[in-house]
C-alpha cells in the first residue's frame, strides 16, 4: 500500500508559477513509476505529467509541454510539479498518482495509488 499527499496548490495569477509536492508513504517509492493528473469541475480527470521509476523518463501532456517539469527525490520519497507561465485554463484539482510498475502510463486507469488532492486556481 501506499500513502500519497499532495501540497503546494494556491491561488496565483496568469504568468505566476506553483511547485506542487507528493509525499509518499508505505511501500518501497522508488519502485513506482508517478504520475500527475488534474480534474477541472464539470470535466473529466486529465493526465499531465508522469515521471519513471528512476526519473530517467518523463512524460508529458501537450497542453503543458514546456511549461511544467515534474521530478522526483527518491531519497525523499517526493515527486514534484513545477509549474510555470501558468494560465487560467490550468485551474482544477491536481492528484498524485503512483502505479505498481516501474514505467509510467497516461491512463487514470494505469495508477493503483491516489492522493486526495491540491487545488490550484490561476486569475486572469
Amino acid at each position: 500500500q501506499v500513502q500519497l499527499v499532495e501540497s503546494g496548490g494556491g491561488l496565483v495569477q496568469a504568468g505566476g508559477s506553483l511547485r506542487l509536492s507528493c509525499a509518499a508513504s508505505g511501500r518501497t517509492f522508488s519502485t513506482n513509476a508517478m504520475g500527475w493528473f488534474r480534474q477541472a469541475p464539470g470535466k473529466e480527470r486529465e493526465f499531465v505529467a508522469a515521471i519513471s521509476w528512476s526519473g530517467s523518463r518523463t512524460y508529458y501532456a501537450d497542453s503543458v509541454k514546456g511549461r511544467f517539469t515534474i521530478s522526483r527525490d527518491n531519497a525523499k520519497n517526493t515527486v514534484y510539479l513545477q509549474m510555470n507561465s501558468l494560465k487560467p485554463e490550468d485551474t482544477a484539482l491536481y492528484y498524485c498518482a503512483a502505479r505498481r510498475e516501474p514505467y509510467s502510463g497516461y491512463k487514470a486507469d494505469d495508477y493503483d495509488y491516489w492522493g486526495q488532492g491540491t487545488q490550484v486556481s490561476v486569475s486572469s
